[in-house]
């Protein structure tokens, strides 16, 4: 039987061209439990480089219900604080900090890597993919660090208080029994509302855009320890500025006390309270420690993503 002819006859139709592997699907996917393991590591990492400049962000940011109006210098603040109380005080609450990072950073990244290579199945590793992935991951993580957190911005902030108004906290331990048996387990979810959403934010602007610009700066020819510092310090740029009147919002229902004169919390939810502080103090003190929180942000980003991508390379290279 003679073949048909075709008017194609005598040539071969060329193959698709590849899609260009991704940073992400170049890299053959690493078991769950080791991208909690590094997650976590990293983030205790950085943590402990970064924890002072949180201190400071968190008794900028909470000053002006003290102090409405108030324009504050990060180096003033900074020194009067250290003056005051010596620099040790600045690592207060760093018990709770690093159980932050066990549970947040582990679970945050971790998940992350995790919905990232599970939907690689399925669909090419794209930006929104990413977004996707990374906004979910920080959501969970976050409802699942919230006691450690509100924990966190109670002992970073309780010396900055007058003697009379302080809490006294002895630690970390005494933080946690103390919240449980006087205000309730629910307090410790207080300010989970802002947390989780920031959290999601922080998942899209700070994990999926640190994944997306590995990317764009190896297209640069920018590889190795170079590519995940400025991709590391870009995606905590972006993450500052999105997350920053959130950050505001978690802190001061974190560490609210009753009104005597009312018997009632003042922040009952995250529209409320960025609404309540815009009005009364303007929207711009949503952003008041902004230079520490960033310092603290875009630090512990290069820190933690450093220490993971080692941590991992490690790992692949004896597996």
């Amino acid at each position: 039987q003679q073949p048909v002819p075709t008017a194609f006859a005598g040539t071969r139709a060329s193959p698709p061209a590849p899609i260009p592997p991704t940073a992400a699907m170049s890299e053959k996917p690493i078991p769950g439990w080791v991208s909690f393991t590094t997650s976590g590591m990293g983030g205790i990492f950085g943590w402990l480089f970064v924890h002072p400049v949180n201190t400071i962000g968190v008794r900028m940011n909470l000053s002006s219900i003290q102090n409405p109006g108030v324009s504050l210098s990060f180096v003033k603040f900074s020194q009067g604080q250290i003056k005051a109380n010596g620099f040790a005080d600045l690592y207060s609450g760093i018990g709770a900090g690093i159980w932050r990072q066990v549970f947040y950073a582990s679970s945050r990244y971790g998940l992350f890597q995790v919905f990232r290579d599970n939907l690689a199945k399925y669909r090419e590793t794209d930006l929104l993919s990413r977004l996707l992935a990374a906004s979910a991951a920080g959501g969970c993580a976050a409802y699942i660090a919230c006691p450690c957190e509100v924990a966190l911005v109670r002992l970073a902030n309780d010396s900055s208080y007058p003697v009379a108004d302080r809490r006294n906290y002895t630690g970390v331990m005494n933080c946690a029994t103390r919240i449980a048996s006087e205000e309730g387990v629910a307090a410790f979810w207080r300010g989970s509302t802002p947390f989780v959403t920031r959290a999601c934010l922080v998942g899209a602007t700070q994990v999926a855009t640190y994944d997306q610009f590995k990317t764009i700066y190896a297209g640069f020819g920018i590889k190795g320890g170079a590519n995940v510092v400025a991709s590391s310090f870009t995606a905590g740029l972006v993450y500052s500025v999105v997350t920053m009147p959130f950050e505001s919002a978690k802190n001061r229902m974190a560490s609210q006390r009753t009104d005597p004169a009312t018997g009632k919390l003042p922040y009952t939810g995250l529209v409320q309270t960025l609404q309540s502080v815009a009005a009364k103090e303007g929207p711009m003190t949503l952003y008041n420690g902004f230079t520490p929180y960033f310092m603290r942000c875009g630090g512990h980003t290069v820190l933690m993503f450093f220490m993971v991508e080692e941590l991992q390379k490690q790992y692949r290279a004896r597996a």
